[in-house]
């Protein structure tokens, strides 16, 4: 909530149009993705050193060290994670298409895949 300026899971995933049964994270583009991967490491890390205890006080964590990481993409002129485009596809079905496409290369014979 914190990075998402008080929006919750529901908020996201409503904003973002997504189904049931789809993922947000999985419908996130790079920078998106890069932001909220951010604010995990930056969590854990503070979680870690500062040895929290209680699921209270590191909801309290999370929501600070994501308050923190939105005010940095503000204060450098970023576009909030809550405004940035929903991908067409989700990150599954990139890969998978891209499998294909790297496989039917193969069987062409202009690429060779290490299994």
């Amino acid at each position: 909530m914190g990075l998402y300026g008080g929006l919750d899971v529901d908020d996201i995933h409503k904003r973002k149009q997504l189904e049931i049964g789809q993922k947000i994270l999985d419908y996130m583009g790079s920078t998106e993705l890069i932001a909220n991967l951010f604010r995990i490491s930056q969590t854990e890390e503070k979680l870690r050193k500062d040895k929290v205890q209680g699921a209270g006080t590191a909801t309290s964590v999370h929501y600070n060290v994501g308050k923190e990481v939105r005010a940095a993409i503000k204060k450098i002129g970023g576009t909030m994670p809550e405004d940035l485009p929903t991908p067409d596809k989700s990150i599954q079905q990139i890969e998978k298409e891209h499998m294909a496409r790297l496989r039917a290369k193969t069987k062409k014979g202009s690429i060779i895949l290490d299994e």
